[in-house]
């Protein structure tokens, strides 16, 4: 079994405890979504396309868990890393670099290393394009633009 699969099976033997079908739905499609864009824009920058697809799947899942965003991108990277060691699925760089990918993806003013952005850029993709019909969020709108003009896509 891929890596990937082994980790969706978990990330959706967490999500399948939360008792609001809604909330739970949401939270799946927003993981997902977030997975497969970072997936797309790692490719594009020559970034692993793997260990961004494992960073979107787990970015938001200690925050559904919990049913908090507290401090979710810090304790969402603890959380991770814990998921990972217990899976052994990752050698200890990698789960690094996904842990502190997670951990900065709150930061969307700052700049930070190239598996950091990618997973920032690609929760901004879905936030403002899984409803096009809502505004973009004002902290993420500078974020947005540069999306926008690295992938060519009209504003």
């Amino acid at each position: 079994m891929s890596r990937i699969k082994e980790l969706q099976k978990q990330v959706h033997r967490v999500l399948e405890k939360m008792e609001d079908e809604d909330k739970r739905l949401k939270a799946v499609s927003h993981l997902h979504g977030v997975a497969l864009a970072a997936a797309v824009l790692a490719k594009k920058r020559g970034e692993n396309a793997e260990l961004a697809t494992m960073a979107g799947l787990l970015h938001d899942l200690y925050a559904y868990r919990s049913g908090s965003y507290d401090d979710h991108a810090h304790l969402g990277a603890d959380y991770a890393r814990k998921m990972l060691e217990k899976l052994a699925i990752t050698t200890p760089e990698e789960t690094d670099v996904i842990c502190a990918a997670i951990r900065h993806h709150d930061g969307k003013a700052e700049v930070d290393g190239p598996m950091d952005e990618i997973l920032k850029d690609a929760d901004v993709i879905d936030h403002s394009l899984s409803d096009p019909t809502k505004e973009v969020k004002a902290h993420e709108v500078a974020r947005y633009a540069k999306l926008c003009a690295e992938l060519g896509l009209a504003d």
